[in-house]
């Protein structure tokens, strides 16, 4: 199988790219490290990038802007892609609203740039697009909740097992970020129900992992992480610090997209997070960490929370495991937090 995987030196793109590499499958990567662009010199891949290239069986890289419709369309008629798995996104939920063309031109026209370039050259390779739990904008806050000792949860029994791919995306504040997003998500959609592609979007809950080059707008668990680690104070907006995420690792992302490779189906969503079993609040995470690491965070508290940010959301997985039955997740969020304070101490040699 030849796959391509764009944003392939981030978080999942990464994790992709090293998942099928392992199955000897024939891997290209597209990043052109704009990470760097939106978050600067902490934000950079390159230390990714490296790495793919030097641990790689059979990798090739590519610098090319997916906003750049010619260096797109040339790509795709250059190399008879079996797979498409779309990872490349500006991420951040705040840092869109200071830059809203990039932002757009990244989240939607540069995946319409790639929905056409497989329509035109393989109309019939299967396109996997991960999108975000933020489609469904602020409206799982007008979920009634409940206030527990350490979190928010969910007080309506109909969310018991969290939200579902049914939840509405419309009238409700997404912040730019959400709407690009949900722009692509619909094209996506559109694509597999128009033209009959075999095209899938993934919700993504909180995606973490190892290779996450977190920062504050963006990669909340890696972020926390670094800031204990490395002693750096952190503001937890608003909520009591009891806002909840659900984790899920990029491996079992990766492991998802393997099976909906091998059974693909039309124009789909899935809502893929960690579900109720990973899901944690910031001051869990806190004591996680310090039970993990032997580091006490050193944060403040604003009582300003992030515009459309959400109180309390995770993923129910339902439709996911009925689809697909032989997947599950498989790695909890501690492991997570082991796996990511081992990397960021590797990383800063400590």
């Amino acid at each position: 199988m030849k796959i391509l995987v764009t944003g392939s030196s981030g978080l999942i793109g990464s994790e992709t790219v090293r998942y099928f590499d392992k199955l000897d499958c024939e891997v290209h990567g597209v990043d052109n490290n704009n990470r760097r662009v939106f978050f600067g010199p902490n934000g950079d891949v390159t230390w990714n990038t490296e790495k793919l290239k030097s641990e790689s069986k059979n990798f090739t890289h590519h610098e090319i802007d997916i906003c750049d419709k010619d260096a797109v369309d040339a790509l795709f008629a250059k190399h008879a892609f079996d797979a498409i798995v779309h990872c490349a996104a500006q991420p951040s939920h705040d840092k869109a609203a200071s830059i809203p063309l990039l932002d757009f031109n990244v989240n939607a026209v540069g995946t319409l740039h790639l929905l056409e370039a497989t329509r035109n050259h393989c109309i019939k390779s299967p396109f996997v697009h991960m999108s975000t739990n933020k489609v469904y904008g602020d409206g799982p806050n007008h979920i009634a909740l409940q206030e527990l000792e350490t979190r928010w949860d969910y007080a309506d029994d109909a969310y018991a097992r969290g939200i579902a791919e049914n939840f509405s995306v419309d009238q409700c504040t997404h912040s730019l970020f959400g709407a690009s997003k949900l722009s692509g998500d619909i094209l996506v959609q559109e694509y597999g129900r128009y033209f009959g592609m075999s095209t899938c979007c993934l919700r993504g809950g909180c995606l973490t992992g190892p290779s996450h080059s977190g920062v504050e707008l963006h990669g909340y668990l890696s972020y926390i992480i670094k800031c204990a680690l490395e002693g750096n104070k952190y503001t937890i907006f608003g909520y009591k610090g009891k806002q909840v995420r659900d984790n899920i690792h990029s491996l079992d992302v990766a492991r998802f997209i393997e099976q909906f490779l091998q059974k693909p189906r039309s124009g789909e969503v899935y809502n893929i997070g960690g579900g109720k079993d990973n899901s944690v609040s910031i001051l869990e995470t806190i004591d996680i960490i310090k039970d993990v690491s032997g580091k006490q965070l050193n944060y403040e508290y604003s009582d300003v929370n992030r515009i459309g940010d959400h109180i309390c959301y995770y993923s129910d997985l339902s439709k996911m495991k009925e689809h697909y039955p032989d997947w599950d997740i498989r790695i909890s969020a501690r492991e997570c937090i082991e796996e990511i304070c081992e990397s960021w101490n590797s990383r800063t040699g400590a």
